[in-house]
């Protein structure tokens, strides 16, 4: 990951993104400790698509979408500040 000032200043990067499929059982939803999120809430994936989200969030969805046996995606296109 990068810094965003290094990100807004257009430098070139690459992220890797790790999907898992789960299934909530119980629990709270809560910030991590470390500060990184600010606020979890559950959203329903057909409301996620409306949301301002990271392009990386796309791949997410196609991944939920299609359930490939490869368990890949084609490259999502990004532009900007790599949000929706």
């Amino acid at each position: 990951m990068i810094p965003a000032a290094e990100a807004r200043m257009g430098i070139e990067h690459q992220n890797v993104g790790i999907f898992y499929q789960v299934r909530i059982t119980d629990g709270v939803l809560r910030p991590e400790a470390s500060g990184e999120t600010a606020e979890s809430v559950w959203t329903s994936i057909s409301d996620v698509a409306g949301l301002c989200r990271s392009s990386l969030v796309d791949v997410g969805l196609a991944l939920a979408r299609t359930l490939p046996a490869t368990g890949h995606v084609s490259p999502v296109a990004v532009g900007g500040l790599i949000r929706h």
